[in-house]
């Protein structure tokens, strides 16, 4: 062990009788579930299952969806595995919830110190342990290597400021992650910052977000809000917003009178504050969440639920994407909303998706725009995506995951075998 992660170890122990403290006002905040908070700390979990285990671990919504797709392939290609599924955040838990495959469980992320991560290690005895993007946990990866299991970090995804951070810690990282069985970078940025890191070449396998499904939805429910409160108008969605940009879309709309708008926010439970925004400039709105139905006469649905943005992007003329404006965000993945045709336009604080925002935006797919006149003018003026194009990308929208899956496979053990 390096200096730094002697130094990480002890500190994260020193915190841990505090934790469960932590956790209790976070959920007092609505942050944590009373509920879970024993899966946080590694007790009581449920039995194991006999058999190969993969583990699967990403921080919060877009992770998990992915992660979540890679084990629905894990399972169909290998049918006696168990799934254990771990994520950050409550959205994420009720995405995942009623998604997972018949063979796995879903449990809120354990904390990671020295004792939490050895608890959770030694009752899951997983085979292989994916983590997903950005999500490097010190104790949790150490104590499943001491364990003997393979490890892999997919999708990885690193800005130059976090690449700049780990330089400190560099001995530390290679210790880490350079002991991984397989790292894959979604982009080419991220492998040569990960093979800086780690001095050996680090492969980019694609972004695997380009070949998520998309989102269903209910032609029942599409007709129904279609007539009942699009009647005819230009609908125009908001989608995945932050702080601030709900208020710089209603600028960006506000000029265009004869539209119905849809504002989905990323985070459901800032509903509250959102509806407070509304109000204040004197919209007629409806709520989702409280089951309130819109008609023709309102001028905002506020679509505060989970689940449910296949519904909102088949209705969508154009879509306005979160993540571009909002400060520390870094974008959210446009190919969604690309993927059904409609026209995209997103702030330009996209660093997360830098390369493949710039293909996009070259191929006509994605316009970017720094306030909300901008945005109000591609919004009216955009036309739909060449359909070339849109079936270009669907064309090499499986290619990321076919690869991560060729990756992975070889790594879990055919059952019977001993390892």
């Amino acid at each position: 062990m390096t200096p730094a992660f002697h130094a990480y170890r002890a500190i994260t122990r020193l915190l841990s009788p505090f934790l469960p403290g932590v956790l209790r006002r976070r959920a007092g905040k609505g942050k944590e579930d009373y509920g879970r908070m024993n899966e946080r700390l590694a007790r009581n979990m449920p039995n194991r299952r006999q058999g190969r285990l993969v583990w699967l671990h990403g921080a919060s919504v877009g992770e998990s969806r992915l992660l979540l797709e890679v084990g629905h392939r894990l399972v169909a290609a290998r049918p006696d595995l168990m799934l254990v599924f771990t994520s950050q955040t409550l959205t994420s838990a009720r995405l995942l919830g009623p998604a997972l495959p018949d063979a796995a469980i879903h449990l809120m992320a354990p904390l990671d110190t020295p004792a939490v991560a050895k608890r959770f290690i030694a009752h899951w005895k997983p085979d292989l342990c994916v983590f997903g993007e950005s999500e490097i946990w010190p104790n949790l990866i150490f104590e499943a290597g001491k364990s003997g299991a393979k490890r892999a970090l997919v999708n990885a995804r690193m800005t130059q400021g976090s690449a700049d951070g780990w330089k400190r810690f560099q001995g530390m990282f290679r210790k880490l992650v350079g002991s991984f069985d397989v790292v894959l970078a979604a982009d080419t940025d991220t492998a040569q910052r990960l093979g800086s890191l780690l001095g050996e070449n680090v492969r980019s396998s694609g972004n695997l977000k380009s070949a998520l499904p998309g989102p269903e939805a209910s032609d029942f429910e599409i007709q129904r809000i279609r007539e009942g409160f699009v009647g005819g108008r230009r609908c125009l969605v908001a989608a995945s917003t932050h702080d601030g940009e709900e208020a710089l879309f209603l600028d960006a709309v506000a000029d265009i009178p004869e539209s119905a708008v849809i504002i989905a926010p990323r985070h459901p439970e800032r509903g509250d504050e959102v509806e407070a925004l509304i109000r204040a400039r004197g919209l007629p709105f409806a709520r989702r969440s409280k089951g309130q139905v819109p008609n023709t006469r309102t001028r905002v649905l506020l679509a505060d639920t989970m689940g449910e943005m296949g519904l909102w992007l088949r209705l969508a003329d154009a879509v306005y994407l979160g993540g571009g404006h909002a400060e520390g965000v870094g974008g959210h993945n446009p190919l969604e909303p690309v993927r059904f045709s409609k026209p995209v336009v997103t702030g330009p604080r996209v660093h997360n998706f830098a390369s493949m925002m710039a293909d996009l935006e070259q191929r006509g797919l994605v316009r970017l725009a720094d306030d909300a006149a901008g945005v109000a003018d591609a919004l009216q003026n955009t036309p739909p995506p060449p359909v070339a194009a849109v079936t270009a990308l669907a064309e090499h929208a499986d290619a990321p995951m076919v690869e991560t899956l060729k990756a992975l496979l070889p790594l879990i053990p055919e059952p019977g075998l001993l390892q």
